[in-house]
């Protein structure tokens, strides 16, 4: 079972593992992801693959606390192992000599862009990233962008990062400007990917977008994961997670995202009670 070699808190009920899994570190690729079972009988959920180091065999997740798993996710600490992590799954980002690519990460979606910003530098792209975060406090992975960029815009809601407003601002702003931009990849929330795309859209710029639909098995079998690219049924497991923005259907992808929340939300608190009691049972017992 993979180790946890490092575990960290970047901002609250957000975390980072480095987990032990030479194998999938020899093979995984930008935009590629795992599916991990924290225990046995638990749920299977992907996560992007956010950074990789071969020669220590190790891939890098940051998970967000915000479902069943993942807060038994977050109650981990180093040197414990996870029963389960599958992969590298889905197809790579493209990756090649663009020129000018601005990658947009909102929240959880910086870790995302993390690791094919420095993919697409190795290939000589000038490289703006612009990330975001409702407040500072929120905002993770700074310092890791700046190193992998020749631009970083930060931005917050607040303004207590950066400059206050949000992700695509500066996009608009360059856009309006004149200024060239070859290709664009954004991840994060279902309306910022979208309100990317719409941006995009009227000046021809190809622009990329890294779904997030439910998904339960990551190989295409349980078909819980179809996405409407361009007219035609995809699954995100196996021809995605990344798409290109304007073939996306945002309005039958949202609809179908929101079908399983209340169970979700029913999961969740249902573990935070079972955490609760086995917390008190263990300290009666002391």
């Amino acid at each position: 079972m993979p180790q946890i070699i490092e575990k960290k808190i970047l901002a609250p009920r957000t975390n980072y593992f480095r987990l032990a899994a030479p194998l999938i570190a020899g093979h995984a690729q930008p935009g590629q992801f795992v599916v991990i079972r924290v225990e046995e009988g638990g749920e299977r959920i992907p996560i992007t693959i956010a950074d990789i180091d071969t020669g220590e065999g190790s891939i890098t997740l940051i998970i967000q606390e915000a479902g069943k798993t993942t807060e038994r996710m977050g109650l981990l600490r180093t040197g414990d192992e996870i029963r389960d992590v599958l992969g590298p799954l889905g197809m790579p980002s493209e990756v090649g000599d663009f020129g000018t690519v601005a990658l947009l990460g909102g929240g959880f979606g910086i870790a995302a862009i993390h690791l094919l910003a420095k993919a697409l530098r190795k290939h000589k792209n000038y490289i703006i990233s612009i990330i975001a975060a409702r407040t500072k406090e929120l905002l993770i992975m700074e310092d890791e962008m700046r190193r992998v960029s020749d631009e970083l815009r930060v931005k917050s809601d607040d303004g207590s990062a950066g400059t206050k407003g949000l992700v695509i601002e500066p996009l608009d702003e360059m856009l309006k400007t004149g200024r060239h931009i070859d290709r664009v990849m954004a991840v994060g929330p279902i309306p910022m990917m979208r309100a990317v795309s719409e941006l995009t859209r009227p000046y021809g710029v190809k622009t990329i977008v890294s779904l997030n639909p439910v998904m339960v098995d990551g190989t295409g079998m349980c078909g819980g994961c179809r996405v409407e690219i361009g007219g035609d049924t995809k699954f995100a497991c196996v021809d995605g997670p990344e798409f290109d923005a304007h073939l996306v259907n945002f309005d039958e992808f949202i609809k179908r995202n929101q079908m399983y929340k209340e169970y979700e939300k029913l999961s969740a608190e249902t573990c935070r009670l079972a955490t609760a009691a086995d917390a008190l049972a263990s300290a009666q017992v002391k």
